[in-house]
């Protein structure tokens, strides 16, 4: 590959290399607030992002707030079911998930779940809602008709991250035994669980349906990029420290992983067996978590201005927000 450039022009970037350009164009919406978050999701024209106890919602074209979800302490992750018009989020620090109207945004019910629900997202094969519950090692599988936990799923392990292929099959990162869980959605039961060596401790997690590949983001800086039929590991390429969100771009066949230090990797999926690695696109430091509109083109990216305070003794150093200072990264590619 020849040596790849990153033009400034004016707000508009280009990404060069020996197969072509990316032009992208990067927005800040600055998000009221204070705290950390976690996960961030696009549903109609709407920006959803986590925020301490809070989900803010913005206006996804000029990122006007529209309003504001309280009480959910602790929340992780955002989910829909539109048939229903319905909003969940997953409460990790009160083990259960919020149930809100869109629209009126009225909280009309909360559901139990197991130990610190994470990872929250709607599988459009069984029409279900499904959590990832970090501390008690288990899926929870929610019917967003009757809003009530249907089945408990065990894992041999913490799951972070799941998707669907859309035909049955459930795919979950197992964080603590750099694992892949395989579950049957039509049985509610784990059929396998796939090594992703030499992946460790996969966080994002994203699939392309079509070519049935699996892109996961390791914390060891590497993106496995598995057969979502077989379990093989296809191939494995680099990726920036700290990444805690992976996507996948489904109309330009390009993968992105959101990275903690402060940029993006940007891998082009050419078949199923070929990857080529793009320059990395430079975002700002704790920008870690990362979501996709398809239909807009454009990629949304938390953060905020960390401190690391000194720490006492016996204990792990403290990071602080510093007030004011959350935002939400517009990439329009």
């Amino acid at each position: 590959m020849k040596k790849s450039l990153l033009l400034f022009l004016g707000s508009f970037l280009v990404l060069s290399s020996s197969f072509g350009q990316l032009k992208f164009h990067i927005d800040t919406f600055p998000v009221s607030g204070e705290g950390g978050w976690d996960y961030i999701a696009v549903n109609q024209g709407k920006i959803f992002t986590s925020h301490t106890s809070q989900v803010n919602v913005l206006n996804e074209k000029n990122g006007d707030s529209i309003t504001v979800l309280t009480g959910t302490t602790g929340v992780h992750g955002i989910a829909f079911f539109n048939e229903e018009n319905k909003i969940y989020t997953s409460n990790g620090r009160l083990n259960n998930v919020f149930v809100f109207k869109g629209g009126t945004y009225q909280k009309i019910k909360e559901i139990p779940t197991g130990q610190n629900p994470d990872a929250i997202f709607f599988e459009t094969f069984s029409k279900k809602i499904i959590t990832c519950n970090g501390r008690s090692n288990s899926l929870s599988i929610i019917d967003p008709v009757k809003d009530e936990v249907i089945s408990t799923i065990p894992l041999d392990g913490k799951p972070e991250t799941a998707v669907g292929d859309g035909k049955g099959k459930v795919f979950i990162n197992i964080e603590d035994k750099n694992q892949m869980a395989v579950v049957d959605i039509k049985e509610m039961k784990v059929t396998a669980y796939w090594p992703i060596t030499p992946g460790e401790s996969a966080s994002g997690l994203a699939i392309d349906t079509k070519t049935h590949r699996l892109f996961a983001g390791c914390d060891n800086q590497l993106l496995v990029i598995m057969n979502s039929e077989n379990g093989k590991v296809i191939k494995t390429l680099p990726i920036g420290k700290g990444s805690d969100g992976v996507v996948f771009n489904e109309k330009r066949g390009l993968v992105f992983s959101s990275n903690g230090e402060g940029n993006m990797s940007v891998i082009e999926e050419i078949s199923a067996d070929e990857f080529k690695v793009w320059p990395s696109i430079t975002t700002t430091p704790s920008a870690r978590t990362i979501c996709i509109d398809n239909d807009s083109q454009q990629l949304f990216l938390p953060a905020a201005k960390v401190e690391t305070e000194a720490a006492v003794a016996g204990a792990r150093p403290k990071r602080k927000v510093l007030p004011g200072s959350f935002k939400i990264l517009k990439i329009s590619l």
